[in-house]
C-alpha cells in the first residue's frame, strides 16, 4: 500500500498549517482531515501555526471541488479561489515544499530502505513521526523567499487567528463519514469493532450519527440530534493506531481464508462421497464377476405346496 501525503501551507510566512498521511487516496475527505489539522491548535509549542484561513487557493481537484469542501468553506467563511487552467496561482510554494522534501528527506530514506544493513520497510507511523519532524524543522529553517523563518515570519505581527469554539465542532463540519447506528446494551457496533462510553447508557436503543477519522478508527464520535454525545472507544485497540483500511483489508483477508476453508472443507467432502460410489460401484462389480446372488425378496405364497 502506497501512502499519500496531504499538505497545506500558508501563502504569507510559508510555514505549514498542517497535514494529513495515511493510505487513502486525495478525497474530499482526506481534504477535510488536513484543514482540520491546519485550523485546530497544535498540542507541541513549537507549531504555534493554527487558524481558520480567508482564502483557500486550490486547483480543480475533484478532492477540492466536491460539494462537501464548498459547504464547509460557507460554514466557516473561507472564500475559495481554483487556479485557472494553465495559470496557477500559488501551486510553485507547495511544489516547492514537496522537492524540498523529496530533496532532503524522501531520497535519503529510500537509500536507507534500499541499504541491506538498514530496516527495508517501516510502518505508517514510524514515516509520519519523521514527516512531523521534518516539517517541524522546515518551519523553523531560514525560508530564502521570506529571510527568516515561516514560524517568525508568521509571528511578526502577532495577529490572533480566528478559530472555532470547540474540536467537537470543527469535527461536526469537517468529518465526512457519518454513519447511522443504534445504540446497544454493549455499546455501538461499527465495522466489526465495539466501542463503548458509560455516557452511552443513558441512550440504549436511540439511533445517533457516529463519524470517524478514516485513519484512525480506534475512537469514533457519536452526535444526537445534532450535537456531540461522547467519543467512545474500541478497548481492544486502545493502544494502537488503526486506519479503516487496515480494518477492511484485515476483514477480507479473513473473509477469503473462511471461503478458502469452506471451499476445502466442501471439496474433501465431495472427494468423500465420490470415493464413496466408486467403492459401491466396484463392490457391485464384483458381485458380477464372483457370481454373488443378490438376494430376492420374498413373496407371497398363493397355494400350499408352493
Amino acid at each position: 500500500m502506497t501512502p499519500w501525503l496531504t499538505i497545506i501551507i500558508d501563502d504569507c510566512s510559508r510555514a505549514i498549517c498542517g497535514y494529513e498521511l495515511s493510505f487513502l487516496s486525495p478525497s474530499a475527505n482526506k481534504t477535510s482531515l488536513c484543514l482540520r489539522h491546519a485550523i485546530w491548535r497544535k498540542l507541541d509549542p513549537q507549531w504555534p501555526v493554527f487558524g481558520i484561513p480567508e482564502i483557500f487557493y486550490t486547483d480543480h481537484g475533484s478532492d477540492f471541488t466536491s460539494k462537501h469542501i464548498e459547504q464547509v468553506c460557507i460554514d466557516l467563511k473561507i472564500q475559495i479561489i481554483y487556479s485557472q487552467i494553465g495559470q496557477p496561482r500559488g501551486r510553485g510554494k507547495i511544489e516547492r515544499f514537496f522537492r524540498t522534501l523529496n530533496q532532503k528527506l524522501l531520497s535519503d530514506l529510500a537509500i536507507m530502505l534500499q541499504n541491506k544493513t538498514s530496516v527495508r520497510s517501516m510502518t505508517l507511523k514510524q514515516l509520519d513521526q519523521i514527516v512531523y519532524k521534518f516539517i517541524i524543522e522546515y518551519n523553523h529553517a531560514i525560508h530564502s523567499e521570506v529571510g527568516t523563518t515561516p514560524i517568525c515570519r508568521w509571528e511578526k505581527d502577532s495577529f490572533l487567528p480566528q478559530t472555532v469554539e470547540s474540536l467537537e465542532y470543527l469535527d461536526l463540519l469537517l468529518l465526512t463519514e457519518a454513519k447511522p447506528r443504534m445504540i446497544r446494551r454493549d455499546g455501538i457496533h461499527f465495522q466489526g469493532l465495539r466501542y463503548f462510553d458509560i455516557v452511552l447508557a443513558e441512550y440504549v436503543s436511540k439511533t445517533v450519527i457516529i463519524k470517524y477519522t478514516p485513519s484512525d478508527i480506534t475512537s469514533i464520535r457519536v452526535f444526537y440530534n445534532g450535537k456531540f454525545l461522547c467519543q467512545p472507544i474500541c478497548a481492544e485497540l486502545a493502544s494502537q493506531t488503526i486506519s479503516i483500511k487496515e480494518v477492511q483489508h484485515a476483514r477480507n483477508k479473513r473473509r477469503a481464508s473462511l471461503k478458502k476453508k469452506l471451499k476445502e472443507q466442501k471439496s474433501l467432502i465431495d472427494a468423500v462421497i465420490l470415493s464413496s460410489r466408486k467403492n459401491l460401484d466396484l463392490i457391485a462389480d464384483d458381485d458380477e464377476i464372483i457370481g454373488v446372488e443378490k438376494p430376492l425378496m420374498n413373496k407371497i405364497k398363493l397355494y400350499r405346496n408352493e
